[in-house]
């Protein structure tokens, strides 16, 4: 996985007056906690920042103020419409150390001929790893599936190092059968029109 560089400063003025000041500076207010320390609150480089969250779980080494610290994003709030970032959470982390983390599940191939769906009942997998090797995300073939299949949590192969935290039985990709019109839905209309003209 990716490491980026990225230069933070402490911040001591706090609020919403505050943050929008450091946003107008193209900056983002962000707080960094773990290890039991208190909350760090800092302002990141905006747009270095927004590269660099482009790779999920990505590890961010700061450079606060001459100290060194290695931190993964743990909440990002966006700005609903403009799509800036508005505030960052970061995780504190050690070389070594093992996190919990929530990884893309990317699907691969093509299903069944028939014209069948594939449904993503989970988007991302929760799996444990080593924060400085956190997978970007988790592939699954769907080659040849075909409607009614399904794929579990279990059936998915993790990288060595890499355990699974959601629910091994929790169901991830399905293949739902093309859906045709059901005419028994018009003769239910006509015969509810039926039933209140008898009512009548």
């Amino acid at each position: 996985m990716s490491e980026v560089k990225i230069a933070a400063t402490l911040r001591s003025e706090f609020g919403k007056g505050a943050a929008r000041k450091i946003r107008r500076d193209s900056k983002v207010p962000g707080v960094l906690y773990g290890h039991g320390s208190d909350p760090v609150h800092v302002t990141l480089p905006g747009h270095e920042l927004l590269l660099a969250l482009r790779t999920p779980n990505v590890l961010l080494s700061l450079d606060i103020d001459g100290k060194n610290e290695l931190a993964i994003p743990k909440a990002v709030q966006r700005d609903p419409l403009k799509g800036f970032l508005e505030h960052v959470d970061l995780l504190l982390v050690k070389r070594g150390e093992k996190v919990v983390v929530e990884v893309p599940v990317v699907a691969e191939g093509e299903l069944a001929a028939g014209g069948n769906l594939l449904e993503h009942v989970l988007n991302t997998l929760s799996v444990e790893a080593e924060a400085t090797h956190l997978p970007e995300s988790v592939t699954v073939s769907v080659e040849g599936l075909e409607a009614g299949a399904s794929v579990l949590a279990k059936d998915i192969t993790l990288a060595k190092g890499v355990t699974l935290v959601t629910d091994a039985d929790a169901v991830v990709l399905q293949v739902l059968a093309a859906q045709a019109e059901e005419p028994a839905a018009e003769g239910t209309e006509e015969e509810a029109a039926a039933a209140e003209g008898a009512e009548a």
